[in-house]
């Protein structure tokens, strides 16, 4: 029987739209109580956990039609997608405000590469994974470093991949599985294959995924060939990906699993939106970003140890690689070639280690663990210029080609954390707390591009010590009844493109220089929330504050040199504070009426606010209030969905002349049939009313009220996508 789409959202505590629901239902919806891992670093059930923590499944992903980032939290407000519209495409994650880099994002532990941009022709994103190698996504919303160190300081985007056992159900011993899709958003066509095999002792399995179509359509008309164009810019999309395991297991409870995992997107743009035929007559885009990793894993259950009862480790290298090419024509005759590489190598371990332990009355579940990551990262430009006199350049100012903007960097980062989990009176109170002690260091190498584009410039090493403490509590006071409370501190590490910022041009008169004395940016958050609970309904409501610290601000102009160059820098400089209230509820009909079964309601809302404190000015990165809300029909193997996405106008800008995003509202109709054993169909209209609208997370730059190439920024109109499933 599949299960029931409310009592999972119901037991989960707070997942919208949960897809799937069994019409017999489950006598206690509680046992379909999701279980998640990232917030704690053991399984633990989403009910029991001190902080928001989202879990999207596999059935959800294929329910809601999931090809993209964005498409992952269309139904999670309080979590967006930043992105690109004119070339670069989806960005990276926002959480309560917070996006880019201060935002973790790891696929089984691994993290994934850094986004690093700079001019107008280099955006290297974080968009790496394929979402149909993934069997679960879970979202934990606030400071995280208590356990996962730098980087989570607004929440952690945690993607877990398939494995064999995922496909070798019911005492199965082979699998075959192949998907076929389509998008309606960008005229997308998507194709699976899925092999598995298992026997006593191993099994094994390979996914292999191709995806092709072109651009994400916008509602703009305008279809000039120049800077007034509105309309999505032509582009040609290709990519692939493959994830294959080797599972070993000698007994029960012990698994030796090797990974190789690879994935690779190219797109060529003709970038219509960046002609101003003044100087610029013509400009094409060749993108390509890969990343590879192998991984090496062991875990052992009961182990029965006086130091664990279970633990597992993993060894790993991943490489990532982002090239960016340009070429431009110029009304002047002459042609211009650029291209940027963003390249990181990263060697890491990890280890966790569980045990469970009684102090008279109070249980103990310790989690304790060690990580360490080695990366070298490499950036460049390079170009040239054909002159009409079919003279070639490397110099395009202010640039001499090849430049580096940071010399090559190699930083380790170790880490140290313990947490325990306290059960007390019998089970009603449990005390999460946990620390982590982190240690960086940053050892810049200085290369003859770097040196050229710099001459004697001192660059800087850095070493620091943070220490994140974290509290949680759930108190169930009531059988049906709980109440979460949290606090966690968070901390990011000074990147090495801000300590070692480097670029000199004395012909248009500026210099930027090292600093050493960087210190993290920080943030305190504190979450508070009670929940109800039952097999018919349930109900969320948490306020939270984060206070954050010595916020970076990158090229800051300091002052004049004794050469007269205006001096950058990257310096601490601001201090923000973001809080907001975050509201989730649904209701299982069926369980109120035998007359209803099947059919149920969820919702979703999510505020918040947030002020520089340092200027005294709204942050810019503060989404507007949004809500989502679902109605949906299941029966036994088929079901229908018509859900809603709500959103208020933005307000609150830095500045006045920014243009703000209207409200809207717009309706998606998803369906799924299982019409045979091992075959499903699912098809989706999405923007059913044809609506034209923005999402305020679109739009990463300043964009003037006046301005009029707004609808540049909008979202597709209606669409359709769908796919097909067959397995045997």
């Amino acid at each position: 029987m599949t299960r029931s789409y409310l009592a999972v959202a119901i037991t989960a505590s707070l997942l919208p739209f949960a897809a799937h629901a069994a019409p017999d239902g489950a006598a206690d919806a509680r046992e379909f109580d999701r279980v998640q891992v990232t917030a704690t670093r053991t399984e633990r059930a989403l009910s029991d956990v001190a902080a928001t923590v989202d879990v999207i499944d596999r059935e959800q992903l294929d329910n809601h039609l999931v090809n993209s980032i964005k498409d992952l939290v269309r139904y999670e407000p309080g979590v967006s997608v930043t992105s690109s519209p004119a070339r670069f495409g989806l960005g990276g994650f926002r959480i309560r405000g917070l996006d880019g880099n201060r935002v973790l994002i790891q696929t089984d532990g691994i993290a994934m590469p850094k986004a690093f941009n700079i001019g107008s022709f280099s955006d290297a994103n974080r968009n790496f994974t394929d979402l149909e190698t993934l069997k679960r996504v879970e979202i934990v919303r606030g400071p995280a470093s208590a356990l996962y160190g730098s980087d989570a300081l607004g929440g952690v985007v945690a993607f877990v991949t398939k494995d064999p056992n995922d496909y070798l159900k019911d005492d199965r011993n082979s699998y075959v599985g192949l998907k076929f899709g389509y998008d309606g958003e960008w005229k997308g066509l998507l194709g699976s294959v899925t092999t598995a095999f298992g026997g006593d002792h191993w099994s094994g399995m390979v996914n292999f995924n191709h995806r092709q179509g072109q651009e994400t359509e916008s509602m703009g008309e305008v279809r000039s060939n120049d800077r007034t164009r509105t309309a999505a810019n032509p582009q040609d999309r290709d990519g692939r990906s493959v994830l294959s395991k080797l599972v070993y297991a000698p007994s029960e409870d012990q698994r030796f699993k090797l990974t190789v995992e690879g994935n690779e997107d190219s797109v060529d743009t003709e970038v219509l939106s960046s002609v101003d035929r003044t100087t610029t007559t013509g400009m094409q885009a060749r993108d390509h970003q890969t990343r590879a990793r192998v991984s090496f894993a062991h875990e052992m259950d009961n182990l029965a140890a006086g130091f664990a009862d279970s633990l597992s480790w993993q060894l790993y290298r991943q490489d990532s690689e982002t090239t960016q090419r340009t070429d431009e024509t110029r009304s002047n005759r002459t042609s211009r070639h650029r291209e940027f590489n963003f390249d990181q190598r990263v060697y890491g371990l990890q280890a966790v280690f569980h045990k469970g332990l009684e102090t008279g009355s109070v249980s103990h579940e310790l989690t304790y663990g060690l990580e360490g990551t080695w990366t070298e990262t490499r950036q460049k430009r390079d170009g040239y210029q054909v002159l009409a006199n079919g003279q070639t350049s490397t110099t395009i100012l202010p640039d001499a080609f090849p430049v580096r903007d940071f010399p090559i960097s190699k930083t380790t980062e170790l880490g140290l954390y313990v947490q325990d989990e306290m059960r007390f009176a019998d089970g009603r109170l449990s005390l999460v707390p946990g620390v982590r002690v982190d240690h960086y260091e940053l050892r810049p190498d200085v290369d003859a591009i770097f040196a050229a584009d710099n001459p004697g410039m001192a660059v800087s090493d850095l070493t620091k010590t943070s220490v994140s403490p974290k509290l949680g509590m759930v108190w169930r006071f009531a059988s049906d009844w709980s109440l979460f409370a949290g606090y966690s501190h968070g901390f990011r590490s000074p990147p090495y493109n801000d300590v070692n910022l480097g670029f000199t041009n004395v012909m248009f008169g500026y210099t930027a220089i090292p600093n050493p004395d960087l210190k993290p940016e920080t943030s305190d958050g504190f979450e508070l929330g009670v929940r109800y609970l039952t097999p018919a309904a349930y109900v969320s409501v948490s306020a939270y504050y984060n206070d954050y610290k010595d916020f970076i601000e990158s090229q800051r102009q300091v002052g004049i040199n004794d050469q007269g160059l205006i001096v950058f820098q990257s310096q601490n400089v601001a201090d923000a504070e973001i809080y907001g209230a975050e509201v989730k509820a649904g209701v299982d009909f069926g369980e109120i009426s035998a007359a209803l079964a099947g059919w149920s309601l969820n919702g979703a809302v999510a505020w918040s606010r947030g002020q520089n404190k340092t200027e005294d000015v709204p942050l810019a990165s503060i989404d507007p209030l949004r809500g989502t809300l679902g109605l949906a029909y299941d029966r036994d193997n088929w079901g229908v969905e018509l859900a809603g996405t709500f959103a208020r106008r933005k307000d609150r800008l830095p500045s006045d002349t920014t243009f703000a995003p209207a409200g809207y509202g717009v309706l998606d109709l998803m369906a799924h049939w299982e019409f045979a054993p091992g075959a499903k169909f699912n098809v989706g209209v999405f923007n059913l009313g044809d609506r034209k609208y923005i999402d305020y997370s679109a739009i990463t730059t300043a964009l003037a009220t006046n301005s009029t190439v707004i609808d540049r920024y909008t979202n597709p109109g209606r669409n359709v996508s769908a796919s097909l499933s067959v397995s045997w």
